[in-house]
């Protein structure tokens, strides 16, 4: 096979003696190129370059963010989209069941390779761009913004600086006395969700991990189906105890909370989230800036999917 192998060095867990070894394990089995990503949107180039060049599967060494951008550049091809971690969380390649060693995750990959361990994927899409796990508005994007200005601390803390972010945004840099969101689906059955504080659409369970937990809101959300809408409509301290207790306690199984506080809509194909005045969006962890509006949608079989044997 082709591959190409697309790393970000600047990537929290990557180090070059972990990319020589990964590269030499590839090239054992198969004809396998480097290209390094180095700035905003290159990875999405790079695996777009590469998928219509007839390169049969992109393998990616780096966080979330540059393995959504390769993601953006191979969906809609026949080229093979690989996960090795290689950031702080790895969300996504945690979530289908990739060891979190890179080496052994470079083992697990070629044998799904070469077993023909692939699956046909959903996406989420919105603005044109696709998200494998999730997009979040509101609060849980100030709460990237905030760790996004500081990269050297993000590259070293990880989960404690988000939540660090976290408190301090809660407590000090965001509103909690009037929720600016409402969701809207086209299904005529599914009412609006109005006067959110927070909005994530899931295209995946967990949302996110820390450390050994995986923080759960969604379970439904799955690769296979259509999204899982999560809306909080509440910052009341006691509130928010209720739900974090739900998250860790019961799995995410939001169910016993009060639905005038958390309210979950599953298998979304199309929906609308706007605001009383602009909102900050982020995909994948990413920050993208602030909206009046985003439509969202769910595209199934969009992504050729390499999955782990050790996951199935």
């Amino acid at each position: 096979m082709r591959v190409l192998l697309l790393v970000n060095d600047s990537a929290s867990s990557t180090t070059a003696r972990t990319r020589v070894l990964i590269h030499t394990a590839l090239s054992q089995r198969h004809d396998t190129e480097v290209a390094f990503t180095n700035r905003r949107g290159h990875a999405a180039r790079l695996a777009r370059g590469a998928a219509t060049t007839g390169t049969d599967a992109v393998v990616v060494l780096g966080g979330d963010g540059t393995l959504n951008e390769a993601a953006n550049g191979v969906a809609g091809t026949d080229c093979v989209l690989a996960a090795l971690p290689g950031g702080s969380t790895n969300v996504f390649a945690r979530t289908i069941g990739t060891p979190d060693d890179p080496l052994v995750a470079t083992e697990a990959v070629l044998d799904a390779l070469e077993a023909d361990s692939i699956t046909s994927a959903g996406l989420g899409r919105t603005s044109g761009r696709y998200f494998l796990f999730h997009c979040g508005m509101g609060l849980d994007a100030a709460i990237v913004e905030r760790v996004e200005r500081h990269p050297t601390l993000k590259r070293y803390l990880g989960h404690p600086l988000f939540l660090l972010a976290g408190i301090d945004t809660l407590l000090r840099r965001y509103d909690r006395q009037t929720g600016t969101l409402r969701v809207a689906t086209t299904a005529p059955a599914m009412a609006a969700i109005d006067g959110c504080f927070l909005v994530v659409v899931a295209n995946t369970d967990p949302y996110t991990f820390l450390g050994s937990r995986p923080v759960r809101i969604a379970p439904a959300a799955t690769l296979r189906t259509g999204l899982s809408v999560v809306g909080l409509r509440s910052l009341r301290v006691a509130d928010s105890l209720d739900v974090l207790s739900a998250v860790f306690r019961a799995k995410g199984n939001l169910s016993d909370t009060d639905p005038n506080v958390v309210q979950r809509i599953d298998d979304v194909r199309e929906l609308t989230v706007t605001g009383i005045s602009p909102f900050g969006h982020q995909i994948d962890g990413d920050h993208l800036g602030a909206v009046d509006e985003l439509r969202l949608e769910w595209v199934p079989d969009v992504l050729r999917l390499a999955i782990p044997a050790v996951s199935q």
